[in-house]
């Protein structure tokens, strides 16, 4: 089997790792240097030619007068070729083919004819796709051929022992060196297809652990963020008041969120305990829905009148079919859109009224929208509470996963320029988890 030589490795790795991309069987690098078994089978012919030569151990005497010397010629030279079987290995058959005919004329040396067959199944093993394809045929032709001419020459029926040496010499080799490759090709394709599904697995885990880590901050964000806005606003208005009244009420504030804030913690950590996220330590894992709509603008109302904000709650649903129940994803990233939104107005928005619309039509998208007053000097160095941004992206994101939308930006109203949230949800069953 080969052997990667050092300065192989890198390449080896950068060719399997794309092929497991790519779907496809790499092939092999060509080592720079002789292997160190080719130089032992080099060493091992030449060695044991020589000595068949010095017992005068040849098939026949030397033809048309030639020097029996050149038999070791043709040795020296298969035993070079033997060196390029992995290298060069089509060059080394070639090297090989001439140093043959040559023994054959001088006397055959058994050591020359074996290394020959050794070069011939080395360049069907180790050779490109095309030899492959090309020297099985071309040693089977050779066979016929053979044969047919040393019948027609001799016309005696002993020539087919010659047809029978040829093939034993080219069409075995050939063959075998085949059906080498073709395991080792089956081999290396069953690697690459369990590599494939190994690096296919460990993509989805990563996909999974990072979908899943988004979705926890934004839940950390949305649940946090709100709470701590209402404990910032109301925090600055008791150091910045000195009446003990509006310091009392503050503190109530601080503490209703404080309260209500430690409570959600508890139930996003018991959700990260649990198996499945179904319900933790006995507690139930309740998930927020449009119901629960009203106490949330109670709390942003409460939050917001010391800067002279109303909240308002425009169900359009009923008059359009029904508020009908909705798939709990939906429910989920629309409270979580109004959520944001009414946070981002206690955050933002200038004295006024900010508005919460629901509207469906029948069988069609859920759209939210909120609106709250936008003035020009209440921008984001101004803004009460300071803000990070994550709040919109984790907007686009949950309306995103639901195959929905989500727009926020400055819009024109009836009484000025207002900052608007509009997010359409699709409602069909499959909506895909959020």
């Amino acid at each position: 089997m080969y052997r990667p030589g050092r300065g192989s490795g890198r390449d080896v790795e950068a060719g399997g790792a794309r092929a497991v991309l790519d779907g496809r069987v790499p092939s092999l690098p060509r080592p720079a240097r002789p292997h160190r078994d080719d130089v032992l089978i080099a060493a091992a012919g030449l060695l044991g030619g020589a000595l068949l030569w010095a017992l005068g151990l040849r098939g026949a005497p030397p033809a048309a007068g030639l020097p029996p010397w050149l038999s070791l010629v043709a040795l020296a030279g298969a035993a070079g070729a033997e060196l390029l079987r992995r290298t060069a290995p089509l060059t080394g058959l070639a090297l090989a083919t001439a140093a043959l005919l040559l023994d054959l004329c001088v006397g055959t040396l058994l050591a020359t004819v074996v290394m020959f067959t050794d070069l011939v199944y080395a360049a069907v093993l180790h050779g490109g796709p095309r030899a492959a394809r090309r020297i099985p045929p071309a040693t089977a032709l050779t066979t016929v051929l053979g044969t047919l001419i040393a019948l027609a020459v001799t016309r005696d029926p002993q020539a087919l022992f010659a047809g029978v040496f040829l093939g034993l010499i080219t069409l075995t080799p050939a063959s075998t060196g085949l059906i080498v490759r073709h395991h080792r090709d089956a081999a290396q394709a069953a690697r690459l297809r369990a590599e494939q599904t190994a690096l296919l697995a460990e993509m989805d885990r990563a996909q999974a652990v990072t979908a899943e880590r988004a979705r926890m901050a934004r839940e950390l964000h949305d649940v946090v963020a709100g709470h701590l806005s209402a404990i910032a606003l109301h925090t600055t208005a008791a150091q910045t008041l000195d009446d003990p009244a509006a310091t009392r009420e503050a503190l109530g504030v601080i503490r209703e969120n404080s309260v209500q804030g430690l409570a959600e913690m508890r139930r996003l950590i018991g959700l990260l305990r649990a198996s499945g996220g179904a319900e933790a330590d006995g507690e139930s894992a309740a998930v927020p829905t449009l119901d629960g709509l009203p106490a949330l603008l109670a709390r942003a109302r409460a939050a917001g009148a010391g800067d002279g904000l109303e909240f308002r709650l425009d169900d359009a649903r009923p008059q359009n079919g029904g508020p009908a129940r909705l798939p709990a994803p939906v429910e989920l990233a629309a409270y979580r859109i109004v959520q944001e939104s009414v946070t981002n107005a206690l955050k933002h928005a200038a004295p006024g009224e900010v508005t919460v619309r629901l509207d469906r039509p029948p069988g069609g998208p859920l759209t939210t929208v909120v609106t709250s007053p936008y003035g020009v000097r209440r921008g984001p160095d101004t803004a009460r509470v300071p803000g990070s941004g994550a709040g919109l992206t984790g907007m686009r994101e949950r309306a995103a996963l639901l195959g929905g939308d989500c727009y926020a930006g400055p819009a024109d109203g009836p009484a000025g320029p207002v900052w608007r949230v509009r997010a359409t949800l699709p409602t069909t069953e499959e909506t895909p988890p959020a």
